[in-house]
């Protein structure tokens, strides 16, 4: 039986000069994004060849968000996201073979191959899910927040959604509540266009989603999600503020997710034209140009990383593949089971 390695927890900055994007962060950059987009890449080629069942939603495209944001958190600080988070969970430190392993349903995954594509969790990264209910984790990622308010420390959580859960009536509650006792929460719609096959111009009058924060004095501002230095920027400055006591912030990061909703959506609700305008803004080949434009690496340090990433995601097939299922006798194990007498 294949043994996974536990991940070790990510390390993240605890502070960084304003204008300070050095050489490091934009290999270190290049290298989280290679590794997601190749990670899901392999996760669709497994899906294809029925290894992976169920549920799969995947993050191409969006890899730049997860990548920026990372280098402006404090190591403490606490991330709850959607069902589109196999991406994140690397950024904060889950090990890919960890990662596959539970998209294949085996004892290895992350959560012991009961969670699948949807419930990631990492209790030494302090990543919270993963989260199948839509907008469900917002209350949940206001409630992380108020626990470190609570306890007097300066962490804050992000609390991630999609376009469509920006609709749903807890992100409003949840609003509410963090302005006025002013919990540490940064709150960031990742907005790739589409709520499943339905563009935001079709489900709200309000098609800026960032806007909607202006109702509750929450500061908010959109964010150009394709590229990593303005989503570390953005994300840096709005820590600042929560980590000032002065309460919650708002991002809306814009982004684009090439691939559709899930595995089953032939996304033909979509425009080849507007894929195309994306695409040409791709925030892995972009950030590889830019590398070599401003001599951070020479093509011999990015193929070297190239390669590397290589080896690891064949290594991670391989680790899933020749891990064990769950044995039936384990279901039940690691869920809370409520003292109710009537059931006994």
């Amino acid at each position: 039986m294949a043994v996974a390695e536990k991940a070790a927890p990510k390390k993240r900055a605890t502070s960084k000069k304003k204008s300070d994007v050095t050489s490091e962060m934009w290999l270190d950059w290049y290298e989280l994004m290679l590794r997601i987009r190749k990670f899901e890449e392999a996760a669709l080629r497994s899906y294809g060849q029925q290894k992976i069942r169920g549920f799969c939603h995947v993050y191409i495209g969006q890899e730049a968000i997860t990548a920026g944001m990372e280098a402006a958190l404090q190591e403490g600080d606490g991330i709850v996201t959607a069902y589109r988070q196999h991406g994140t969970a690397i950024g904060r430190g889950v090990g890919t073979k960890e990662a596959m392993a539970e998209l294949y349903g085996k004892k290895t995954g992350i959560v012991k191959g009961k969670g699948g594509s949807m419930h990631f969790f990492s209790r030494e990264n302090k990543y919270f899910g993963g989260n199948g209910i839509v907008g469900a984790q917002i209350p949940i990622g206001t409630g992380i927040a108020f626990a470190e308010k609570y306890k007097g420390t300066d962490n804050l959580c992000v609390t991630m959604f999609g376009d469509g859960a920006a609709r749903q009536g807890a992100l409003y509650e949840s609003f509410n509540m963090a302005m006025t006792w002013k919990i540490p929460v940064l709150y960031v719609v990742e907005n790739n266009q589409y709520a499943m096959g339905t563009s935001v111009k079709r489900t709200s009058n309000v098609h800026d989603l960032y806007k909607i924060g202006s109702a509750f004095d929450m500061p908010s501002e959109p964010v150009d999600g394709m590229d990593p230095v303005a989503v570390y920027e953005a994300v840096k400055k709005a820590a600042a503020h929560i980590r000032s006591g002065k309460g919650p912030y708002f991002l809306e990061i814009k982004t684009y997710r090439y691939k559709g909703h899930s595995v089953s959506d032939p996304a033909k609700y979509r425009e080849k034209t507007e894929v195309q305008e994306f695409k040409d803004k791709d925030p892995v080949k972009m950030a590889e140009a830019r590398i070599l434009e401003e001599k951070h690496a020479t093509e011999e340090q990015i193929q070297e990383i190239k390669d590397k990433i290589k080896e690891e995601i064949k290594a991670a097939l391989k680790f899933a593949e020749e891990s064990e299922y769950p044995s039936a006798e384990e279901l039940y194990d690691d869920n809370y089971i409520g003292d109710y007498p009537f059931l006994e």
